[in-house]
């Protein structure tokens, strides 16, 4: 009672905690004491001569022992160890997360529009291309026309062109995809999705070319296929002016690892 103690829910567990494990250690040491004198009473009477007798030699000259001075210093010593407990159980809480310690702030991006190219058109209609939407590993194969043509389409975008427009459909004249090349020349592409074991015949270059350059005033008349042409086709465009990408131009194109067809006319 001279002393405040901290008491709380926790120091008090504690407390009475460490007094039952005093508790069971001395009731186990007066079993196994008792045990012992049944077995072998004459060392039981030396130990408890010899106990006494260190207990008489240590109190000897010092202040009458008290039990009551004794039981309070016990007591004590069970409150340092009970709060003690408590303390060493707080402190990793306190450590990971500290009173008024802001979080650092989490930083945020805001997304911004991606600028896209004037007078694109899909489906006879005027739309904005993102060169971006090119995707790095295509198989134009795999399309259906309308895909097909504007993938085509996306690439033109990509590689610098303008006023591109995606025009195939019914009553196109033989015309898909009409762009202006980097170079200020205008481009007529043709987009012919064959499957493997078709080939693009002279009949569709002399269809094209009946339209590219009177139709549809072409600077550039390209015709490109996910199949190959016949060679009388290849004679027909050469003689014409037309380019023709067939499928290993047309992944070269995509990848970057050949001509675009405004640049370098492609024979076959």
């Amino acid at each position: 009672m001279r002393r405040r103690s901290r008491l709380d829910l926790r120091t008090t567990a504690w407390f009475f905690v460490l007094l039952a494990l005093l508790l069971s250690l001395g009731g186990l040491i007066a079993r196994t004491a008792a045990q012992a004198a049944q077995r072998r009473p004459a060392w039981a009477v030396i130990l408890l001569l010899l106990a006494s007798a260190a207990v008489i030699a240590g109190h000897r000259g010092r202040r009458r022992w008290s039990a009551r001075r004794a039981l309070r210093r016990a007591t004590e010593a069970l409150e340092a160890a009970a709060e003690t407990a408590v303390d060493a159980l707080h402190e990793p809480a306190m450590a990971a997360a500290p009173v008024g310690v802001a979080e650092p702030p989490v930083a945020t991006t805001t997304p911004t529009a991606t600028p896209t190219a004037p007078g694109a058109a899909y489906a006879e209609e005027t739309l904005l291309l993102d060169a971006a939407v090119v995707p790095q590993v295509m198989d134009y194969a795999l399309l259906d026309p309308d895909e097909f043509e504007r993938a085509i389409a996306e690439l033109c975008v990509r590689d610098g062109c303008t006023d591109v427009e995606v025009v195939g459909g019914a009553g196109d004249l033989g015309a898909d995809v009409l762009a202006v090349a980097p170079s200020g020349h205008r481009l007529v592409v043709q987009c012919k999705r064959y499957g493997e074991g078709n080939r693009v015949g002279s009949q569709d270059l002399q269809r094209f070319g009946g339209t590219c350059f009177t139709v549809h005033e072409a600077d550039i008349a390209v015709l490109v296929t996910t199949a190959d042409f016949t060679a009388p086709a290849l004679e027909y465009a050469e003689q014409c002016g037309i380019v023709c990408m067939d499928a290993e131009a047309l992944t070269a194109w995509h990848l970057g690892t050949g001509p675009r067809p405004w640049e370098t006319p492609y024979e076959g």
